[in-house]
């Protein structure tokens, strides 16, 4: 590209809505990554063996494990209205608790069967939360796949706990968004390193390390999919700081950037903590690079990740994407990321799956980025896929983790070449 040529955002782009078919798991997933979490925590999904059997192998959790989170199944007598639904679920509760003193917040979730038959587990919530009180903190959200996609359980949670926590009058910088234990660690050790504090985490590790929140609240997202939490917050009267999210080199000093700004931390310091970790990711993310470079990427809506992704891939990786596709675009939220974004992908806003494996097809990208049910059908039409799922449940914010951010997607490019070596010439 000249340099003298101007740089064209994604900001104006037309948006295409489509409102059909789509193809996505539901929002039960989240509690795979937040159940490991939440130390003290516990998820008792109120649904059907179909939900159990679901989150069983979703996490991959052996007969003999016990996890933090269950299933309190709705036989068909509760969906036939032949029992007590809030009897059996008050009796579940309280054999759980006494046999798992250490939990310290419960959770129930709601799935499709309890929203079907109009189960109201807020009420229940707070009746159970009464009982079990002050030992025991008792809150309900919805992961039900009716109208949600899987990362929108985290977004749900979190929301759920916001109107709970304490009020502060302290100035705090508070970060938002579910991230691996040393992922956070990371990232708390970098903002302590250029001024920044004292910071909160929401999640917490544990119910007693709950973030405080108020009107001197300074608060940023780590995961673009909290739209109803970024809100929740902003009713607390905590205020946002809005940047690109924290994938690949670019996006985490900028994301570092907007919250001193925020803070008002000297910027020279800002850039001597940061240089070394930054190198690092450009070298890292350059080798990487060499595999997906010139290739063209096209994404299924799926996680929310996929406008922030397509920065990291087209400014950092030289990939072409061909369209963009993501199951709700918040503007607020985006308006960095799409500042960013070079011109030229179809941006596309919920799906219609048969619609959009049509413009796939005759697009032929190198790699197309979808769920696992579309991912073994495309495959065997002679295309290289990406399961976005691993995209969440792999450590990938950050400089230490944007290498490894660039190789998911290089992966699957270089297997596809070795199986089909027409498709590398």
């Amino acid at each position: 590209m000249s340099l003298d040529t101007p740089f064209r955002s994604c900001t104006n782009t037309p948006v295409l809505k489509e409102r059909g078919q789509r193809e996505v798991f539901c929002g039960l997933t989240g509690i795979i990554w937040l159940h490991r979490k939440m130390q003290d925590a516990f998820f008792l999904v109120v649904g059907s063996r179909t939900c159990a059997h679901l989150l069983q192998a979703a996490a991959g959790v052996m007969i003999f494990a016990e996890p933090r989170f269950g299933t309190a199944i709705l036989e068909e007598k509760d969906l036939a209205g032949l029992a007590d639904a809030n009897a059996e679920l008050d009796r579940e509760v309280a054999r759980l608790l006494s046999r798992r003193p250490d939990i310290r917040q419960l959770f129930l979730v709601g799935s499709c069967p309890s929203e079907v038959i109009k189960l109201d587990l807020s009420r229940a919530a707070e009746r159970l939360d009464a009982r079990h009180a002050p030992n025991v903190r008792v809150l309900n959200f919805s992961g039900s796949g009716i109208e949600t996609t899987f990362t929108e359980g985290e977004d749900a949670c979190l929301a759920a706990m916001v109107p709970a926590l304490p009020a502060t009058d302290a100035a705090e910088l508070l970060v938002v968004g579910a991230l691996p234990d040393v992922v956070e660690d990371q990232m708390l050790a970098l903002l302590a390193a250029i001024g920044a504090g004292p910071v909160r985490t929401l999640p917490a590790r544990r119910s007693t390390d709950l973030p405080p929140v108020g009107a001197n609240t300074r608060f940023i997202l780590v995961q673009p999919f909290l739209g109803a939490t970024h809100a929740a917050l902003q009713v607390r009267g905590a205020k946002a700081i809005s940047a690109p999210f924290p994938f690949g080199e670019e996006g985490s000093t900028l994301w570092f950037h907007a919250v001193a700004e925020a803070l008002g931390l000297p910027r020279d310091r800002v850039d001597a903590v940061l240089a070394a970790p930054r190198a690092r990711a450009q070298k890292a993310v350059a080798a990487v690079a060499q595999t997906l470079r010139g290739k063209s990427i096209f994404f299924f809506p799926d996680s929310q990740l996929e406008i922030p992704l397509a920065r990291f891939l087209a400014r950092e990786c030289g990939m072409i994407p061909v369209e963009v596709g993501t199951p709700y675009l918040h503007r607020e939220l985006m308006a960095p990321e799409l500042a960013l974004l070079p011109e030229g992908p179809v941006l596309s806003e919920g799906q219609d799956v048969e619609l959009q494996l049509d413009r796939a097809r005759a697009a032929r990208p190198d790699l197309t980025v979808c769920g696992l049910g579309l991912a073994n059908p495309l495959e065997a039409e002679g295309l290289a896929t990406k399961w976005a799922i691993e995209l969440v449940f792999t450590p990938v914010h950050f400089y230490e983790q944007a290498a490894d951010l660039a190789g998911l997607f290089a992966r699957p490019l270089r297997r596809h070449a070795l199986l089909t070596p027409e498709a590398a010439e």
